[in-house]
C-alpha cells in the first residue's frame, strides 16, 4: 500500500482533536504529505436564504479569521520533522468539500474525527464523516471519541 496524500477535515471539535495525531502518525510513518482542511459552511447556500452580501461577508469573513487561529492551534501538535504539511480553508457544504476535495488531490485515505451523535442530533445534523465515507474517492480512518465508546457499552 503506498499512501503519499493524506486529507485530515477538521470542524475544531474534540473528535477532530482525538484524530489529529492519527493522521500525523500516519504520514510521519508514510513520509506522506498531510492536509488540514477546515470547511466554512456556507449557510446561504444551504438554507437558501437571502442575506445582504454586507452582513454575510463580514459573517464570514470572521469565521474565516477564527478558523486561521485554529489552525494555527494544530501547528503546536504538529512535530518539526513531519515532511510536509498544508493548511486549507475551503467555504461549502462540508461533506461535498471535503469529497472534492480529495477527487482533485489524488488523496490516498482521509483521516477524520466523528461526533458519535445520535437520535434527533443525528437527524438534525447529519453526519458529515458518514456522507464523507459513503462518497470518499479512497478510504476513510474514521476516528471515535473514547468517550462514546465508553457511553455505548
Amino acid at each position: 500500500m503506498e499512501i503519499k496524500r493524506i486529507l485530515f477535515p477538521t470542524d475544531f471539535s474534540e473528535g477532530s482533536d482525538h484524530a489529529l495525531p492519527y493522521a500525523i502518525d500516519m504520514a510521519r510513518n508514510y513520509n506522506a504529505k498531510l492536509y488540514i482542511v477546515h470547511v466554512i459552511y456556507d449557510i446561504a447556500r444551504a438554507v437558501g436564504w437571502h442575506v445582504t452580501h454586507i452582513s454575510i461577508d463580514d459573517l464570514y469573513k470572521d469565521i474565516a479569521e477564527n478558523a486561521k487561529k485554529e489552525m494555527e492551534r494544530y501547528s503546536n501538535d504538529i512535530p518539526k520533522n513531519l515532511s510536509s504539511v498544508e493548511k486549507i480553508i475551503l467555504k461549502g457544504t462540508p461533506y461535498s468539500e471535503i469529497i472534492k476535495f480529495a477527487k482533485e488531490n489524488t488523496i490516498d485515505i482521509i483521516v477524520m474525527g466523528t461526533h458519535g451523535r445520535r437520535g434527533i442530533d443525528r437527524v438534525l445534523f447529519g453526519s458529515t464523516a458518514e456522507r464523507v465515507v459513503r462518497d470518499a474517492p479512497c478510504p476513510v480512518l474514521s476516528v471515535r471519541q473514547p468517550a462514546h465508546h465508553i457511553k455505548n457499552k
